[in-house]
């Protein structure tokens, strides 16, 4: 049946009678269609209704240059998918019934096989436009087929073949309107909901389309220009940037400013195909694909679209382009990887890494990364290490991207190599240092700057932390040692392998004795005053007894200009000066050193005020150039831990000792000498200082009462602070015990009788240690007695038993502690009483035991000694006859005869007690 153009304005009769026709001339035409059509459905267009209905959609608002809308709405069973722009026209029509081809000549989706689409959900469609509209209809078809006696053995039939006119049109403000009669058992709401979610995506692919409304939900795309010349997409709460390359469109979502790279998706031609991919970015392309627009045709170039995608990442924002670089790993599709591969080589050899130092992109092949780079050091490194990118890309998480397109990735090892050479000030330094620190984690890192060039006080820079020091002594240059200027040294050096040293180290240091002998040995003003600068400049930074006394050989200038050890240069207005003989060796150091560095610097390093104290650690010998040193030595019994010892004591002048000695009690360094009586310091000042005319030596204290009338009294104010450089009250060398002597023999003196036992006694001991001997002194012909007089010494006589001393006159009576008696014989060359006399008891007495006697227990009692097992007698007046050096009867308190019996008066046994005692 035909109807009229009017109703029928596109033609169907005449397409339909010549498809029939066809069909009944070639029965297998029909089943071909019939299999075709029902392929597309099931497997190249299957949920693609809503994709492919906005394709065409798409293609009519492009051929009529407007926005496109696209809307769908539900009435009862039906779907309604309207939209904006170009109507159907006949050629669409040809190519909607058409299932092998397409009438398309542009655009993405204008009628053609994926309209086929529609029958996943409808075997009722209707096409409505504003130019006329058409309806298909699987009922119909089949009414036909059976009325011309054709079928196919399963009773499908090809729907979309046959077309009827139909005379409703588009619904108001549309201009074309598709209408499915949804199948039973297909939810349209849940059709509905796909579509939904469909839309954006839709949205994003078919820029020909700005608005699409489902049921109530309108999804608008807004669209502008970025200062950084992408384009950014809105779609509701969505946000994307896109940059449209010369073969592709490439977006990627963004959220608050940070795009979030995709990862998984498909590629999009300009719809969702089933190639997948692993980019970052969705990539929207026009590419050769096979009919169902599901995949690629087989072979079609794909890697022409990466052409200018560098560009999208260089016109994002610098911390966030590696977003932008495809995470390593492997392809999800042949297309996937041919894409990946070309991206690749895009990005390696085009400029989209954000400098350093904020100038124009680098390339990666000129680029270089350092792991954990940040503003301060690539500041600090700028014009160091070229082609460094930007720090938000050094972080150890973009490593992998970065090697993934051969941007070189440098360490701290070649940083340190990169800096050998450049001349910086010290500060710059310092804020490399502090720039550098957060990257030395561990050893490992450490040793990689090991190279590190460290700039010195000395103006030299070197190489390598570990061969320097650190201090905090201010701005010093020390030529002898490589210092850390002070306005580089920072911590990170000492984790590197520096050293750290006080002013006292610096002092001490070997290196520094080295630099001064050979100044010594070959002056040189200018070398000399720098090198005196550096000490005394440190000096004033330690207490003086940390000062070694090497640094006395520095060389300082005296006020002629000379330069002279400074232990060889006194003050002005030195004390010391009034004390020395006229031709000491000291001269006067240069008044404006004085005023420079300060006296105390001065005094600590050797140059006189006062008298110098040398301190000597552990000394071995007599090796410390002190006077009569090597004499002192022999006195000494062990060596000291320590030598503290007063220096330049010979050249003071003999007439001025008094003050001199003045002068050591005030000092409290000199003064501390003086308290050890074994040191050096008093043994020379007992033997060779004078006062008056007589050596300290041969002087008692004044309150020293052991050789009171034999010795003088040293009367100099001062003499509690030298009291170990007098007399003690033992004899300590043979020049005293001569002084003794011949006191002793001088009628002149008046010794009372403790002083002259005292001086026996410490004469005998000092003969039998060996301190004297009988070759050291002469004897005098006279000896004193313990009456005081003088007698010869072939009359005195030293009682060497107690008992003798009782028969013995007091005018010939040497007394001594029994001990020492026969030392003192010896000595004086004179008898041992028991040796030149003998005495028997003349009277009988009452013979008993000491346990038995009264009076011999309270003795013992009494006194504290123990009763002794000799025998004894006891008499009422005890008579010795004596005879040899002296004769006659002598009465005695108690008696020890030749046979040992002890012979005692009763009021003598407490005598006896004690004198058995000290026998014993």
């Amino acid at each position: 049946m035909h109807v009229s153009d009017t109703a029928d304005p596109f033609g169907t009769a005449a397409l339909r009678d010549g498809l029939v026709a066809a069909w009944r001339s070639s029965p297998t035409r029909l089943r071909e269609d019939v299999a075709t059509e029902a392929d597309l459905v099931r497997t190249g267009y299957r949920d693609r209704v809503l994709t492919e209905l906005a394709q065409n959609a798409a293609d009519a608002a492009s051929r009529a240059g407007i926005p496109g809308t696209l809307r769908v709405w539900r009435v009862g069973t039906c779907l309604h998918i309207a939209n904006t722009g170009a109507p159907l026209d006949e050629t669409g029509v040809q190519a909607l019934t058409a299932l092998r081809a397409s009438s398309k000549t542009g655009g993405v989706g204008r009628f053609g096989v994926g309209f086929t689409a529609v029958l996943a959900i409808s075997d009722e469609v209707e096409v409505r436009s504003r130019t006329g509209s058409i309806r298909f209809s699987a009922a119909q078809t089949r009414n036909v087929l059976d009325e011309h006696g054709l079928a196919v053995p399963d009773g499908s039939v090809p729907t979309l073949r046959l077309a009827w006119p139909s005379t409703t049109p588009p619904s108001v403000g549309n201009d074309t309107e598709v209408v499915l009669d949804v199948r039973f058992g297909i939810d349209a709401e849940t059709l509905l909901d796909d579509f939904r979610r469909e839309a954006i995506d839709l949205l994003l692919e078919l820029p020909a389309l700005q608005t699409i409304v489902i049921d109530e939900d309108e999804f608008v795309r807004a669209e502008r220009v970025l200062e950084s010349g992408l384009r950014e997409l809105r779609i509701g709460d969505h946000c994307w940037w896109e940059h449209r390359g010369p073969s592709a469109r490439w977006l990627v979502p963004v959220l608050g400013g940070v795009v979030r790279p995709v990862g998984d998706d498909v590629l999009r031609a300009p719809t969702r195909s089933d190639e997948e991919l692993s980019l970052p970015v969705l990539v929207v392309a026009d590419v050769p694909m096979q009919p169902d627009r599901r995949r690629m045709l087989p072979g079609a170039p794909v890697e022409h679209l990466v052409q200018g995608y560098a560009d999208f990442v260089a016109a994002l924002p610098s911390d966030q382009r590696l977003a932008l670089v495809p995470t390593p790993g492997f392809a999800r599709s042949e297309v996937d990887g041919r894409i990946r591969e070309a991206l690749f080589e895009e990005l390696r050899r085009n400029r989209w890494l954000p400098a350093a130092d904020g100038g124009d992109d680098l390339a990666p092949d000129r680029a270089a990364a350092l792991t954990g780079l940040d503003d301060a050091l690539a500041e600090a490194l700028d014009e160091v290490v070229p082609g460094l990118i930007s720090p938000t890309l050094c972080s150890p998480r973009h490593a992998a991207t970065l090697a993934s397109v051969d941007v070189h990735r440098i360490g701290l090892a070649r940083v340190a190599d990169l800096l050998a050479g450049h001349s910086r000030e010290p500060a710059w330094w310092h804020r490399l240092y502090e720039a550098l620190t957060p990257l030395v984690v561990d050893a490992v890192t450490a040793e990689e700057l090991a190279a590190l060039p460290v700039p010195l006080s000395d103006g030299r820079t070197v190489t390598g932390p570990r061969t320097t020091v650190l201090h905090d002594l201010g701005s010093v240059a020390l030529p002898w040692v490589r210092l850390v200027h002070p306005d580089a040294a920072h911590p990170l050096l000492t984790r590197l392998g520096a050293g750290s040293v006080t002013a006292e180290d610096l002092l001490g240091d070997p290196a520094l004795a080295a630099a001064i002998d050979d100044v010594h040995h070959d002056p040189d003003d200018q070398a000399a005053e720098d090198l005196a600068a550096v000490v005394l400049t440190l000096v004033a930074k330690v207490p003086a007894a940390a000062v070694p006394r090497e640094l006395g050989m520095l060389l300082l200038p005296d006020t002629g200009g000379e330069l002279v050890p400074a232990d060889e240069l006194l003050l002005p207005g030195a004390p010391l000066a009034e004390v020395l003989v006229e031709d000491s060796p000291f001269g006067t150091v240069d008044t404006d050193l004085v005023e420079k560095y300060g006296a105390d610097a001065l005094r600590a390093i050797g140059v006189g005020w006062g008298f110098t104290v040398l301190r000597a650690e552990l000394p071995t010998g007599p090796d410390h150039d002190l006077p009569d040193e090597d004499t002192w030595w022999q006195t000494v019994g062990t060596d000291p831990e320590t030598l503290v010892a007063v220096r330049d004591l010979d050249l003071v002048d003999e007439t001025r000792w008094d003050r001199a000695l003045a002068l050591l009690a005030v000092e409290p360094d000199t003064a501390a000498t003086l308290t050890d009586r074994d040191g050096y310091t008093a043994w020379w000042l007992r033997n060779y200082a004078v006062l008056g005319d007589q050596p300290l030596g041969h002087l008692r204290y004044v309150d020293d009462v052991a050789f009171e009338g034999l010795l003088d009294p040293c009367t100099h104010p001062d003499a509690g602070a030298f009291r170990t450089c007098l007399a003690g009250t033992g004899i300590d060398d043979a020049h005293l015990a001569e002084i003794l002597l011949d006191r002793l023999a001088d009628p002149g003196r008046r010794p009372d009788p403790a002083a002259v036992v005292a001086a026996h006694t410490a004469l005998a001991r000092s003969y039998a240690a060996g301190t004297v001997d009988l070759d050291s002194v002469i004897l005098p012909a006279g000896v004193r007695s313990l009456a005081g007089a003088v007698v010869d010494a072939t009359d005195a006589l030293v009682p060497d038993l107690p008992w003798f001393a009782s028969v013995i006159p007091a005018d010939r009576l040497v007394v001594v502690d029994h001990a020492a008696a026969a030392a003192l014989a010896e000595l004086l060359d004179i008898a041992a009483a028991s040796a030149v006399i003998a005495g028997e008891p003349t009277g009988p007495g009452r013979a008993t035991t000491w346990r038995r006697e009264p009076d011999a227990v309270l003795a013992s009692v009494t006194s504290g000694l123990p009763l002794p097992g000799q025998p004894l007698v006891v008499h009422e007046q005890l008579t010795v006859r004596c005879t040899g050096a002296i004769t006659g009867d002598r009465e005695v308190p108690w008696w020890i005869d030749a046979s040992g019996t002890v012979h005692s008066t009763r009021l003598g046994l407490l005598d006896a007690l004690a004198g058995l005692s000290r026998n014993s």
